[in-house]
């Protein structure tokens, strides 16, 4: 007889994520193996396999699994890709990153998430993951580029993209929620043909929390 967790990991895949059009295997199994009530606040570990965000600070969340999941197939990681996350968070979708096959680095501006975030993926005896404390969306993060940037949080306006998107390898993919609520896009950008240009392709609606430290668009005062 399954555990109640193992029957709820079951029915998010079942009926959540693959519903949501997300059909790699690849993906699916790891969204299946991982322990996410591992990475969830002890306050909300009943909803860890519900289909919400579930908060872990101020303004800050885990995204919903759909959303994880899309995100991940749109990425496409493979085997020795170097990977950014800005973002981890508790560190859930670091973990994903890395069991597709990620060299991980994630940036995350809260040193009290970034301290969580290490020891759960310590524990998870994950290899080529490092998580620092830094604000990434200041500039350029060191060690790039890389073939794999995932952005956990939105951004409010296309302005900070051209930086994100810089630091893309050629192949590279991009994975950034552009917007304000109540409706932003969620979008891949790959940098592809000898120029470096860039590929934009609409992935769906939602909206999450956006990132701390970026610029909020100009408001009319009338």
């Amino acid at each position: 007889m399954s555990s109640p967790v193992v029957t709820a990991r079951y029915n998010m895949i079942e009926q959540q994520v693959r519903p949501w059009n997300v059909l790699d295997e690849r993906v699916l199994r790891v969204l299946g193996e991982l322990p996410r009530e591992a990475f969830v606040p002890d306050a909300y570990q009943a909803l860890a396999y519900a289909d919400i965000d579930i908060p872990i600070g101020t303004d800050t969340c885990m995204l919903a699994p759909k959303v994880v999941g899309r995100m991940l197939q749109a990425l496409a990681v493979r085997d020795g890709d170097k990977v950014l996350e800005i973002g981890p968070g508790t560190g859930y979708v670091t973990a994903c990153l890395a069991r597709l096959g990620g060299r991980v680095l994630g940036v995350e501006i809260d040193p009290d998430l970034a301290e969580g975030a290490r020891t759960r993926l310590e524990a998870m005896q994950l290899r080529r993951v490092e998580v620092h404390t830094a604000d990434a969306m200041a500039g350029p993060v060191d060690g790039g580029p890389f073939d794999v940037i995932a952005v956990t949080g939105s951004v409010p306006t296309e302005e900070p993209v051209p930086m994100l998107a810089q630091q893309l390898a050629p192949g590279g993919r991009l994975f950034v929620i552009v917007g304000e609520d109540p409706v932003m896009e969620a979008r891949l950008e790959t940098r592809v043909g000898p120029g470096g240009d860039l590929r934009r392709e609409a992935l769906f609606e939602t909206s999450v929390p956006a990132l701390k430290n970026v610029p909020e668009p100009e408001r009319f005062v009338f």
